[in-house]
């Protein structure tokens, strides 16, 4: 059988809530079907539900404007499922579509799925074609007014959205419902159909074909094979594909979740046409860099990035780290963010591919959009003991800050220091490290004294006379309070305590160094 002259092929995703007519509309829309289609698995039909991505095509003459000579423009159509339970199979649909139809019903308006369905296509697609569906329950002498008031709503939803201006098109796939006769022709898509865009032997839609490309769905034959061992899988170039244990993504938390994105905690993250659960630990570049241009697409690992307990946004509490870069109480936000993704189970994926974070446990009754953030897969880390070999490279840090108190001055160039340590901590770590008085020194801790977590700091410079005096009339007070009874000494110390002399201790220790060094600039 010769094979048929290629046809310039546009996949394009029908997607929308749950029983708002998207199979019948890709069946209406439909010159061939696959065997996948319109709901024909024995399972869907029992259900009357789609439960899998269903796939037919549509087949048109090639606008002069999109290549010379004779041929075809191919839609493929990709029927995603609707119900909130199957949105896994919708965001691997999702991934391979140029075009998406987003299926209203016309009686409902937006719905949830509706809503998490334009949070995907926002997140995976750059055009959109809004299908109002099921005008024929409209009454016919308010039909066309209601149309055009859906057609408003719709598109005061789309106006802050990538998709703002985008075609809406009224239509009713199946008229009369499912149990109409056949003879009933559709209402609108023929207006539909006018939103144009750009192994053995291999067919598509029963037309041989001599090779396929990404996108593309083709039957293949393999001879020797049982088709009943292979589960949904993806066909590629050798190399192009790694089986991770772990990621490094840059990503954007999408603006209709509701709450924090925290570190630790656990999301349902879909790599490629994978669902697995993952745990996330949120990272930002060091708070000097946070205006700095980043690299798209390229993750540094020369550079030093800042843990962050959660993903930093105008409603998040910013860390303490953060808090001294504010200006005028704004809490200042990076151009770019990280995580870490570990995965519960490996995930097979290409380079730089999208990964979607979602809660997927949330109740899929609740007005709310289980869609947390997307991202860019910047690195993957195949070898399963990455902790050990990996993580070492990646260098996050936490800023730590302890703080004390000055109890007494030793001499010009030494003060014992308090309450910055507990009373079983090894002091000898700290030995060395830098620390300031509030009074403006900078000192040296030097060891421990004594046995309660008291310690001695040098002052290189010395003591300032201010600083001298304001401490030696604490210490007075605190003398003169031992004396008395014991009312005097609580007296005593609440007034000493208005303005003690503090230390601070600041040092960054980096989250996966294996030795927990402590690290002053």
């Amino acid at each position: 059988m010769a094979a048929a002259p290629r046809a310039l092929n546009v996949n394009v995703g029908v997607l929308g809530h749950i029983d708002s007519g998207k199979t019948a509309l890709a069946r209406a829309l439909s010159t061939t079907g696959s065997t996948a289609a319109f709901d024909r698995a024995p399972q869907s039909r029992a259900r009357g539900i789609t439960l899998d991505l269903g796939f037919s095509c549509l087949r048109t003459a090639l606008p002069p404007r999109l290549g010379p000579g004779p041929g075809e423009l191919q839609f493929t159509l990709v029927d995603c499922p609707g119900h909130a339970s199957l949105i896994r199979t919708i965001i691997g649909g999702a991934q391979i579509i140029d075009l998406m139809m987003l299926v209203i019903d016309v009686t409902k308006g937006m719905q949830t799925q509706s809503a998490e369905c334009l949070v995907i296509g926002q997140i995976a697609c750059q055009k959109m074609v809004v299908v109002l569906n099921k005008i024929d329950l409209l009454p016919e002498g308010k039909r066309q007014s209601a149309i055009e008031k859906m057609t408003k709503k719709m598109q005061k939803t789309l106006e802050n959205t990538k998709f703002s201006g985008c075609p809406i098109v009224a239509v009713a796939a199946k008229p009369g419902g499912p149990e109409a006769p056949e003879s009933e022709n559709p209402i609108g898509v023929s207006e539909l159909i006018e939103v144009t865009k750009k192994v053995k032997s291999m067919q598509m839609f029963h037309t041989p074909v001599t090779y396929a490309m990404q996108g593309d769905r083709v039957g293949i034959c393999v001879t020797q094979f049982d088709p009943k061992l292979l589960e949904r899988g993806l066909i590629c170039t050798p190399e192009s594909l790694h089986t991770i244990h772990a990621a490094i993504i840059s990503l954007k938390k999408i603006q209709y979740f509701r709450g924090p994105l925290q570190t630790k905690a656990k999301f349902h993250i879909t790599v490629g046409h994978e669902t697995v659960m993952g745990r996330v630990m949120f990272f930002s570049p060091a708070p000097a860099d946070f205006t700095a241009e980043i690299e798209e697409n390229v993750f540094d690992f020369e550079k030093d990035y800042l843990y962050q307990e959660e993903y930093l946004s105008k409603d998040s509490n910013s860390s303490e780290e953060n808090k001294e870069n504010d200006q005028a109480g704004e809490v200042q936000l990076p151009k770019q963010q990280w995580a870490l993704l570990e995965f519960e189970k490996p995930v097979t994926c290409p380079k730089l591919c999208l990964v979607i974070g979602s809660k997927l446990d949330t109740d899929i009754h609740a007005n709310t959009c289980r869609l947390a953030f997307h991202g860019v897969l910047l690195q993957g880390m195949e070898d399963k003991n990455y902790v050990e070999t990996f993580l070492p490279k990646l260098k996050v840090y936490k800023l730590k800050h302890k703080e004390g108190q000055v109890e007494r001055v030793m001499d010009d160039y030494s003060v014992i220091g308090r309450s910055l340590f507990k009373k079983e901590t090894n002091i000898q770590i700290f030995v060395g490290l830098k620390v300031k008085l509030s009074t403006g020194e900078e000192g040296i801790i030097d060891g421990g004294f004594g046995q309660s977590g008291k310690f001695k700091i040098r002052i290189p410079d010395g003591l300032k006379p201010d600083t001298k005096m304001l401490l030696n009339v604490a210490s007075k007070k605190k003398s003169k309070a031992g004396k008395g009874d014991t009312a005097k000494e609580d007296e005593s110390s609440k007034n000493d305590s208005a303005q003690p002399v503090t230390i601070s201790l600041l040092f960054k220790r980096y989250v996966f160094d294996i030795q927990k060094k402590m690290i002053q600039s």
